[in-house]
């Protein structure tokens, strides 16, 4: 069991593998967090009874404190320890709570308003996850700062993806997925909820009568099925539309499907299915799923980092240059650690340039 920190400029992205299986697999991205286990002293900036919970002031942003988690004790103006326990989504800010350790309640105590200290990283994280894994980093800056918590656990390496996971991490990216017996699923994020569609293809050349040979595909498909929802963090609502079958025959795969689940740390559950026959789950979001991401103009800037450094290592005389669309170039320029990371990596600047021609989130390394 290893966990592996490949490590780019402004993102280092954290693979749990056994063997050559990935288990688990995030972004962390240092110099713009999504702000999970951030401990904060806040200010209550209003109690919203129709919400069951208040806002509470977190420097320029804000977030919401649940009457659950502490905010039914709150009145406006006061100040107060909390710890971000969810990212922002959908425009809104990030979830809190109140319920605080000794340490935590001890570390906030006292002071302006302020953020008191960061959670934990993605590497962090896998590490509590599976405290009995090596952590191979190929970084000597991030490994010199997790060596006080990892100690002897910690490993620099030349890389710490090799071909096969670099594969398996860069499928992640893709909406269609292979599953065992030639199907595949495809996913379809919404606003509302994550759809997924189940389509058996080649594994319909079963021989047995047809629906017994999908029955038996589907129920194959699912422990890989439960895999890709982890591996790619989906959250919040999800319906899966197995392949074939009638709706009253998909009940017998309700069992299977729960099980298939119950490995997942993300603590999933299955509710059964819907009128239509849809598989209905429900996985707490916690951290930004996968695909929300890959979607933004900073993952797009942070990839064109990655590609750059690549090309200064093979091509030394290239001077660095960046052309990129607005939104792309102004990520960039906020985020706190991607540009000096990079010229830290490639011993010089990258020349950043806005290019209005370009698409949203697009971009391109000049000869």
């Amino acid at each position: 069991m290893r966990i592996l920190a490949a490590v780019a400029p402004g993102e280092v992205r954290v693979a749990a593998a056994d063997g050559t299986t990935l288990l688990d697999y995030a972004l962390w991205r240092p110099g713009s967090p999504d702000g999970v286990g951030d401990l904060w002293r806040g200010r209550v900036r209003a109690r919203v009874p129709a919400l069951a919970g208040a806002f509470v002031a977190l420097g320029s942003m804000d977030g919401f404190l649940p009457d659950s988690e502490g905010g039914a004790a709150v009145s406006e103006g006061m100040v107060l320890g909390v710890r971000v326990s969810r990212a922002a989504q959908g425009g809104k800010g990030p979830r809190l709570t109140a319920r605080l350790t000794e340490a935590e309640q001890a570390a906030t105590a006292d002071g302006p308003q302020r953020l008191v200290r960061r959670g934990p990283g993605a590497v962090e994280r896998f590490a509590a996850l599976y405290p009995d894994a090596a952590v191979n980093v190929d970084d000597a800056a991030l490994a010199a700062s997790l060596r006080p918590a990892l100690g002897e656990r910690l490993h620099l390496v030349p890389a710490a993806f090799d071909e096969a996971t670099e594969t398996a991490v860069e499928a992640l990216a893709e909406r269609v997925a292979e599953l065992p017996g030639g199907a595949r699923m495809s996913v379809h994020p919404t606003p509302a909820l994550t759809a997924i569609d189940i389509d058996l293809a080649a594994a319909t050349a079963d021989r047995r009568p047809k629906q017994a040979a999908q029955m038996a595909a589907n129920a194959a498909l699912l422990p890989a099925l439960a895999r890709q929802i982890r591996l790619r963090n989906l959250s919040g609502a999800i319906l899966v539309d197995l392949g074939g079958l009638s709706i009253r025959r998909r009940a017998a795969l309700g069992p299977p499907f729960a099980a298939a689940l119950q490995a997942d740390p993300g603590r999933p559950r299955f509710l059964g299915f819907t009128g239509l026959g849809l598989a209905e789950i429900v996985r707490p979001r916690i951290h930004p799923p996968l695909h929300e991401l890959l979607a933004t103009p900073l993952a797009a800037g942070l990839t064109a980092l990655r590609r750059a450094v690549a090309t200064v290592a093979v091509t030394p005389s290239w001077l660095p240059a960046l052309d990129a669309a607005p939104d792309v170039v102004a990520a960039l320029q906020a985020d706190q650690a991607g540009l000096a990371d990079f010229a830290r990596r490639a011993g010089q600047p990258l020349r950043l340039r806005a290019d209005p021609a370009l698409a949203s989130c697009g971009w391109r390394l000049p000869a």
